[in-house]
């Protein structure tokens, strides 16, 4: 498997993991409110148990979309950390190998786009940039029932992996955001979603730039070896 960044559609499941990355650079060019519409249509065929089908979307483009990134603009002048998340993006208490993994694909985007270590006001600036969607056109909030447990948030998952997938079948790129959930008070205001339901995740989606540095970020995996057991073969 190359690790060299793909724009091109995929024709293949495969070729839509294998290619699909987090893409923090993009192209100002629009995408249709109907590709977007069969993006989460066939999605929304993605498993959930019970058929539960707990997922919901609110997504911005255009002047809407641009209204919202200045609205947030403006409060993070006020309170530049946003306004608590909406859960606990990681554990509090971390462990290796994580930290680990987390530690090094922080470092690894930052070397690549030349960002020192020590540079706190550089590195603000970077994370600054979800906020804007990485330029991306067009910006999706998936949230879910309050009521609803892990096994719906599995599912939650699963639709999420569908949506990137598809946007690879039709040559777009993603960047799932969880630092959305940073800002989950403004998000429901401005897009109507309902005190009973929590903002999981912010999600980028457009045409990636192929100029951007940021983009030639690829993460290490562990092997198969690491993460699975086989008996019986």
């Amino acid at each position: 498997m190359s690790n060299s960044f793909v724009v091109d559609p995929s024709t293949t499941v495969s070729q839509a993991v294998n290619t699909r990355r987090s893409v923090r650079g993009y192209l100002d060019t629009p995408v249709s409110e109907s590709v977007i519409r069969e993006i989460l249509g066939t999605a929304s065929r993605s498993a959930s148990g019970g058929n539960l089908q707990p997922w919901k979307v609110s997504v911005l483009a255009g002047d809407a979309r641009d209204e919202f990134v200045k609205v947030v603009a403006e409060r993070m002048k006020e309170t530049p950390f946003g306004e608590g998340p909406e859960y606990d993006i990681y554990p509090r208490e971390l462990e290796n190998p994580y930290r680990q993994r987390r530690g090094k694909v922080a470092g690894d985007m930052y070397d690549l786009v030349g960002i020192e270590r020590d540079d706190q006001a550089a590195r603000a600036k970077q994370m600054s940039l979800n906020f804007e969607f990485f330029g991306a056109p067009v910006g999706l909030f998936i949230s879910i029932d309050r009521c609803m447990g892990p096994p719906q948030y599995s599912d939650l998952g699963i639709f999420l992996q569908s949506i990137m997938l598809l946007a690879r079948e039709k040559g777009l790129h993603t960047c799932p955001q969880e630092a959305w959930s940073l800002w989950g008070k403004s998000i429901r205001e401005f897009t109507n979603i309902p005190e009973t339901d929590l903002v999981f995740c912010g999600v980028a989606l457009g045409y990636a730039d192929p100029e951007a540095v940021i983009n030639d970020l690829y993460t290490d995996r562990a092997s198969v070896d690491e993460f699975a057991t086989f008996r019986g073969f």
